[in-house]
């Protein structure tokens, strides 16, 4: 593993993004553009299930923002993938990191299990549902504070 790691930051792109004066920080400012969007859509989505935003249709506000949170999610995935390349070894190594690839997957799994339970243009009920939204909200803040961890903890 270590091996891949390395090479992963000996790749052409990797050593360009590190030698320039630009790249870096514009990867940067684009992933927490990108998380940003991601967590704004995904609060505002979870706010609206627990009742919030009533006069907004439900169905419509939902799809908005579904495919505003995809957009970003990949806009994070791409850059933050970025920003690994460049320490690839040494990230894979830290347990924060660590901490914050398994939130992404638990907020992952939990927007799944949303879909599954949230069918249909009606606004969803239930218990199941609600509970949810809130643990989509903390774990969604729960990888952005394990993210900036990642910084200050190296």
């Amino acid at each position: 593993m270590d091996e891949l790691l390395a090479g992963v930051e000996q790749l052409a792109l990797v050593r360009a993004l590190k030698a320039s004066f630009v790249a870096y920080p514009i990867v940067n400012a684009l992933h927490i553009m990108s998380i940003g969007a991601l967590l704004t859509s995904v609060w505002l989505m979870d706010l609206r299930v627990l009742g919030a935003f009533r006069s907004l249709p439900y169905a419509a506000f939902i799809a908005l923002l579904r495919r505003t949170a995809f957009a970003a999610f990949a806009g994070a995935l791409v850059t933050g993938s970025l920003l690994f390349s460049v320490r690839a070894s040494e990230y894979a190594a830290m347990p924060i990191f660590l901490a914050k690839m398994t939130l992404i997957l638990l907020a992952g799994a939990n927007f799944l299990a949303f879909m599954r339970r949230a069918k249909g243009g009606d606004e969803p009920a239930g218990r199941t549902v609600t509970i949810l939204a809130v643990l989509s909200m903390v774990l969604w803040t729960s990888v952005l504070f394990a993210g900036r961890f990642i910084g200050f903890l190296n």
